[in-house]
Formats: structure tokens, sequence, C-alpha cells
């Protein structure tokens, strides 16, 4: 039997609606946690001694692979396809939000990708690739391995959404204990 709070709980409720792509959805997730994010200055939410593991996270799917990506101390980047891996650079662009990530290592040409910050916290690392992208992804997603293997992309956004609702709810918990203070108030004053 559902309790009174569980009906006012449900009023405020902040369900994720459907989108088409992974895109659409962090284009719709973005504006509602950014405040909740940090800057690619803080290092320690993506890179960590011995390696973070950084799953990329894409909605194609004919994607199976299995694509690890480490930002390692010194600007050392590893890319881990099924557990073939390649070696590269990353570094920070000074007083901005962007990182080049070069492929290829020394021996095999690669290439240089410039992309801005989208989102960061312990759990999510999101890029946008820096320019106007009319063809193929805006983003390069990626979770924390140890929180989102084994989830689909979708359950991967709606565990990222979850940032928001633990806000939302937090609001909605403040917002009922000021109603019943004003309530009591109001209450005992007519007493």
């Amino acid at each position: 039997m559902d309790s009174p709070f569980d009906k006012i709980e449900e009023t405020f409720e902040v369900n994720l609606p459907e989108k088409e792509s992974l895109d659409d959805y962090i284009d719709m997730v973005l504006p509602q946690i950014a405040h909740l994010g940090e800057d690619l200055r803080e290092q320690k939410f993506y890179v960590a001694p011995g390696g973070k593991p950084w799953l990329e996270i894409r909605d194609d799917p004919g994607f199976q692979e299995s694509v690890l990506h480490f930002f390692n101390d010194g600007g050392e980047y590893l890319q881990s396809v099924d557990g073939n891996v390649s070696k590269g650079r990353w570094r920070l662009l000074d007083g901005t939000n962007k990182m080049i990530i070069e492929t290829g290592g020394d021996k095999a040409p690669g290439r240089s990708e410039l992309f801005e910050l989208a989102f960061l916290n312990q759990y999510f690392f999101i890029l946008r690739k820096h320019g106007n992208q009319h063809k193929g992804k805006r983003y390069f997603f990626m979770g924390y391995e140890g929180a989102v293997r084994g989830l689909k992309w979708r359950d991967s956004v709606e565990l990222m959404y979850n940032e928001y609702r633990s806000q939302w709810g937090m609001f909605q918990y403040l917002l009922v204990i000021v109603i019943v203070i004003v309530v009591g108030v109001v209450l005992f004053s007519l007493w």
C-alpha cells in the first residue's frame, strides 16, 4: 500500500524522456547537470596512478568492441580495443577546457583531434569534438569502467541523469520539510 509520501514523491519524479540517439540524450541532459561537473584542470577525476579505465559508450548497434581509454600522468594516452593497446598523447590547452588527443604514437602516422570538455565527474567523461560536426558523432562519451561495464548506452545515460535526479530529490525533500514547517507554524498560531 502506498503511503501519502509515495504519492507526493511520484508527483515530483523527473523521468528521462525518450530520444533517438546518444547525442540527443546528451544534448538534453547536459544543461541540467553541467553545474555538477568539474574542469579539465581537475585531473584527479580522469587521471589516476596506474590508469583510470574509461569505457567508450556509443549508440551504434555495430559497435561491439570494448574500447578503454586511459589518460595517464605525463600526457600518456592509451587506447585498448578488445585488449589491443595503442599509444598516444594527450594535453590540455592552457586557460581553456580543451584537450588535444594524438593517436598513432611515434612510429605510425596518427591524427590529432581537438575536444572541448562537455562534462566530467568521477563516473562520466564527455568530450565534444571542436567545430561543426554535421557528420558523425558530436560527443566522445566515456564512463568509468567500474560503474558502466555491462550497461547498454541508454542505461549509462540514465545513470548519468541520476546525478540530476539526486539533486532534484534533495530539493523535493527540502520543499516538503519547509511546507510541513510552514503548515505547523500556521496551525500552531491558530490555536
